[in-house]
């Protein structure tokens, strides 16, 4: 029974409570504003307010479809932007007033769903012109015209019970209870209905003023002849450049719609705020600011980056200087020790052999004889002595030595001196991971040849031994170079350069080609490398006996151009070890490598300067003889088998030239092909050559052969070089016509003797010079030319044109086999390798960056001061001089990436070092500076201008628009000279900028400014700061980006558009780099 009686008094608690709660329910959906206007109850109207304002919410729902479809492309998330703009949850004191003020009917009042989409597509549609007042409907019209559908004023709806506030199709009817519009509330002309002013705006009643009849401050007039109408609340919700009386005043916040506050000091409060923010601390902030003042940042960042680029400026040297000096160091220490080891060695060797053999006194006294080193070495007196003393106790160099000869695996001296038969060998695996053993290694056997060579000068029996003990030289692939009746004409104008030219040159041979100016002396050279465009060839060229061409063996062949061609801001040693880096081959190991580099610094005189910049034309390095033989030992590094030089002595004195040729000298005895063309050499240099290509005028040849033959040849044919007279000077002068030659031969037919002489074959024209007819300049050509009119030779030149370039392109691509046998380094080594040489460039070009950097820091405060963001303009204005500035200044400094050393580019190219690399490396140090300059350019300009939008949003799109830029710098250094280039890159963005902001009306200027970056940038710029504008700012974002054709769901794709053009731009570029290039 008990138990029964607790279930039946749950019973009832659970009926109380039912009953109880459908009564509430039942008065909350009975709730209306009459509920407050009958009973005056206070306690109502906080539920009467609710409900209301639960209604209003309810359009959210109602309106979601419509806002989707006609302003997704300006509102992008309904749910933010309607809180933002119409969520009153913390204060609805306006709502509570108005239904203070009305007689219950707030929810009549209110505009339906169909009225506020009818007043918003009145003025906020795309493409159309903004239109601020409401068009004729049917509470408003011609013939009706209530007092409702004045500014500022409001009616009932006709129909309260068919009166549905999310009604979206039927506009009510409205006639009844016409009386001015709530504070917090706008009430459009010609609509007769209320809507709640968003948040951000200041919407109290308005004030008449009697004198000029305007209802302040929204400036609407009240209708004249009625005296009971008074001034109602806003009219009208607008964009800021169209109306902007609604919005809060700038200096003030607003955080209802009812209320305004002045900013306080240390605060600023934009245009339509809805509270204060605090400034930054360095910031100036006196009250009603409506923005901060931060230059005091700008100042900061100005002071702390100018010093730090003072301190690039002046320092930026330093950091490589100290790293070579500490190379410098290293390398001395090396090569003292070396030679310290091989004299010691030599010393060690002779005491051995005299205390082994004592016969040696007499082999002792002939190299007392004959050398010129006698002071270096021992007595065999006191090496008997010493041998004597040896009885008594080894001494400490006795020691060294002897543990060196017996321990060959030490590092120290790297087996320099070996045994006979084994070859020297770098130290293998651990051993050589250090800069200072490879040293070591390279100064040993530079130490070591240089002793071979002082033996074999001395002629001492020593010598003889050592160079029949020591290891053989080592040799080269072999390159013969022969031609058979080599002749090339000029395309178009049939004129012929080179003729009949037969003959060979040998490997292990230095030929020297000479000749009067315009002989075809470096056309000759340039068709044995294979250089020759433009021209039509006639003949063979056999390589190593093989009618196949001398690409196939480019990875061995050096040419070495007329022009210093090497890199200025580089050092000498720099030079040369980027050289060998690329064109040696992948598996040799790096010890060998840099005895290479050493051997050729050696041999060429330029230890002393091997730290030291070539120089350029602006800042002076080392001397025009020391750049020359730079030039040429850029090719010797890499080991050619055929060396190519076109005149390699021209500015050089006679020491100069003759260290250089012995030199070339000495990489002839490992088997190398030297051809080369000189001017007046000295009788010391004439007799160091093997072989002599003397050319006539014309291109024919007047001799091919030894050098100690020539002159028994030309006395042969009546030629005798006077006394006191340089050989080839004397013949030169002759085929110049300056010097007539002493017999009854003419200067004409020096070429045909030479012909006749070895049983070539002579051309037809040239038949009568064998005759000994005596022949004038004029009549050993025909005069072939014909009258023609000047279509016909414009048709002709426009031909020739493009047959060379044709040739051009054909060169540019041609896959020819690889013959060579060597493996040079793939790609991404040569990667490598370029990115260190950039990246000293750049350093030692830091000064340079510097003033760059300093430029837009400058034009970043300018920009920012003067342009300051418009917000009715969403800052449109400050963005498009901002796109023109950045532009220019970042495709001008891009353009130093590949004008400055273009020709240096074309002979890395033409030597088949990798393009590809070298356009990429130079794009991956850009790199840096398409981060660090939009950096450096945000850092005043967004700090002196201010914008809604972020800093990492105005960045990401600067590093876009610097990423496009300098792609399109690329094509303009490419594809023209310095100049012009600067001239684009001025131009370009100013045009392009112009276009993209025309009339979109015209389908052509629409069309091309889809191409033009400015669009894509500004259209980036603009949506990351309109993201920013929300509240009140709702419908001046949906007009401004309605009238550029802006979507703010394509931000990201004006990033992407702008990144593909950079990439487009950078296989442009690469493709002209490789297209256009010049042999």
């Amino acid at each position: 029974m008990r138990r029964l009686r607790i279930d039946v008094g749950w019973l009832q608690h659970i009926l109380f409570f039912f009953v109880c709660g459908m009564g509430f329910i039942s008065i909350a959906s009975c709730l209306d504003g009459d509920d407050y206007s009958k009973t005056g109850n206070p306690k109502v109207l906080v539920p009467v307010t609710n409900l209301i304002y639960n209604r209003l919410q309810s359009l959210k729902n109602v309106l979601k479809a419509d806002i989707d479809r006609d302003l997704g492309y300006c509102i992008k998330n309904l749910k933010n932007d309607w809180d933002e703009a119409f969520d009153f949850d913390k204060n609805l004191d306006f709502l509570s007033n108005c239904i203070k003020k009305t007689d219950g009917d707030v929810t009549l009042r209110l505009c339906s769903a169909a009225e506020i989409k009818f007043y918003f597509s009145s003025f906020v549609r795309r493409d159309e012109v903004t239109i601020v007042h409401v068009k004729p409907n049917v509470n408003c019209n011609l013939a009706k015209w209530v007092s409702g559908c004045e500014p500022g004023w409001s009616c009932n709806a006709d129909d309260d019970k068919k009166f549905d506030i999310k009604n979206g199709k039927v506009l009510p009817s409205r006639t009844r209870k016409c009386q001015p519009c709530c504070e917090g509330f706008f009430c459009p002309q010609g609509l007769a209905c209320m809507i709640p002013c968003p948040l951000g705006a200041y919407c109290p009643l308005a004030k008449l003023n009697k004198a000029t009849g305007v209802c302040e401050p929204y400036n609407y007039q009240i209708p004249p002849g009625k005296l009971n109408h008074t001034c109602g609340s806003a009219d009208s919700w607008a964009d800021a450049e169209s109306s902007g009386d609604m919005f809060c005043s700038p200096g003030s916040y607003c955080p209802t719609t009812i209320r305004k506050v002045t900013c306080g000091s240390g605060h600023y409060c934009r245009q339509g705020s809805t509270s204060q923010k605090p400034c930054f601390k360095l910031a100036t902030c006196n009250p009603n600011t409506a923005n901060q003042n931060i230059h005091a940042y700008g100042a900061i960042l100005i002071a702390s980056l100018s010093l730090l680029m003072i301190m690039v400026y002046n320092c930026s040297d330093q950091v490589l200087a100290t790293r070579e000096k500490r190379q410098a160091k290293s390398r001395e220490a090396a090569a003292r020790q070396a030679k310290e080891t091989t004299q010691a060695r030599e010393r060690w060797k002779s005491a051995r052999d005299v205390a082994k053999n004592p016969k040696v006194g007499l082999t002792a006294q002939l190299s007392q004889t004959f050398s010129r080193m006698t002071s270096k070495k021992e007595t065999p007196d006191k090496a008997s002595g010493k041998s004597k003393d040896k009885k008594k106790g080894p001494s400490n160099l006795t020691k060294m030595m002897k543990s060196m000869e017996d321990n060959t695996s030490n590092n120290e001296g790297f087996n320099v001196g070996s045994k006979p038969g084994k070859k020297p060998q770098a130290p293998k695996g651990k051993q050589l991971h250090t800069q200072s053993q490879i040293f070591k290694y390279a100064y040993g056997q530079i130490e070591k040849e240089k002793a071979m060579e002082q033996n074999n000068q001395n002629l001492t029996f020593s010598g003889v031994i050592s160079m029949a003990q020591d290891t053989e030289i080592r040799s080269r692939p072999v390159i013969e170079v022969a031609f058979k009746d080599l002749t090339l004409t000029l395309k178009g104008k049939h004129k012929q350069i080179l003729r009949s030219v037969t003959g060979k040159i040998m490997p292990g041979r230095v030929s020297a080609v000479m000749g009067p100016s315009g002989a075809g002396k470096t056309t000759f050279l340039s068709a044995l490398a294979g250089k020759t465009t433009g021209c039509t060839r006639a003949g063979l060229i056999l390589i190593n006996g093989k009618n196949e061409s001398i690409n196939t063996y480019k990875k061995i062949t050096g040419f070495v151009p007329q022009d210093d061609v090497v890199h200025g801001n580089l050092t000498v040693e720099e030079n040369l070890r980027f050289s060998a880096r690329c064109r040696l081959s992948a598996y040799m190991p790096k010890a060998e490598k840099v005895l290479i580099i050493e051997r050729v610094i050696e041999s060429l005189g330029l230890q002393h300067v091997r730290d030291s910049l070539v120089g350029t034309v602006e800042k002076r390095g080392i001397s025009g003889g020391q750049r020359k033989r730079v030039n040429v030992g850029v090719e010797m590094v890499m080991e050619p088998s055929l060396l190519i030089l076109d005149e390699p002595t021209t500015g050089l004195d006679s020491a100069s030239s003759q260290l250089l040729l012995r030199a070339l000298r000495r990489e002839a005895l490992e088997g190398v092909n030297i051809c080369m063309v000189v001017h007046q050499p000295s009788y010391t240099m004439y007799k160091m050559f093997d072989d002599m290509i003397l050319l006539a005028k014309g291109g024919l040849t007047a001799y091919h052969g030894s050098v100690k033959k020539i002159e028994e040849y030309f006395a042969g044919i009546g030629i005798t070089v006077p006394d006191r007279v340089n050989p080839p000077d004397h013949y030169i002068d002759i085929l110049e016509g300056i010097v007539k030659p002493n017999s009854d031969i003419t200067i004409e037919q020096l070429p045909v003797r030479w012909m006749l002489h070895n049983g070539y074959p002579v051309p037809h024209d040239m038949l009568k010079l064998c005759e000994g007819l005596p022949s004038s300049s004029g009549s050993a050509a025909q005069d072939d030319s014909t009258d023609n009119s000047f279509s016909n030779d414009l048709w002709q030149d426009v031909k020739n044109n493009v047959e060379i370039q044709k040739d051009q392109l054909q060169d540019n691509y041609s896959n020819s086999q690889d013959n060579s046998n060597r493996v040079t380094p793939t790609v991404g080594r040569q990667y490598r390798y370029f990115v260190g040489r950039i990246g000293k460039q750049r350093l030692r070009e830091a000064r340079l960056q510097a003033l760059d950097l300093l430029i837009l820091l400058v034009a970043g405060a300018c920009l920012g001061t003067l342009a300051k963001v418009n917000d009715e303009t969403i800052g449109s204005l400050g963005y498009t001089y901002t796109i023109i500035a950045v532009s220019l200044l970042c495709k001008i400094s891009a353009l130093r990436s590949f004008s400055v050393d273009k020709i240096q580019y074309w002979r890395e190219s033409a030597a088949g070092i990798s393009s590809l690399a070298h356009f990429m490396a130079k794009d991956t140090m850009d790199h840096l500076n398409t981060i660090i300059k939009p950096l450096v350019y945000l850092s005043m300009f967004y700090f002196f201008n201010n914008p809604r939008s972020s800093f990492e949003d105005n960045y990401i799109v600067l590093v876009c628009l610097v990423y496009c830029v300098t792609g399109m710098a690329y094509v303009f250094a490419i594809l023209y000279s310095a100049s012009a280039a600067q001239l684009m890159s001025v131009l370009v963005p100013v045009v392009t900028t112009l276009i993209a902001n025309q009339d979109r009306d015209s389908i052509v200027l629409k069309y091309l400014g889809s191409f033009c970056y400015p669009k894509w940038t500004l259209e980036a710029f603009v949506l990351s700061n309109a993201q920013r504008y929300s509240g009140v700012w709702v419908v001046t974002r949906c007009s401004s980006l309605s009238q550029n054709g802006y979507d703010l769901s394509d931000w990201l794709l004006c990033l992407i558009v702008l990144v593909l053009m950079g990439i487009i731009c950078r296989f442009i570029a690469y493709f002209c780099m490789v297209t256009f290039k010049k042999q």
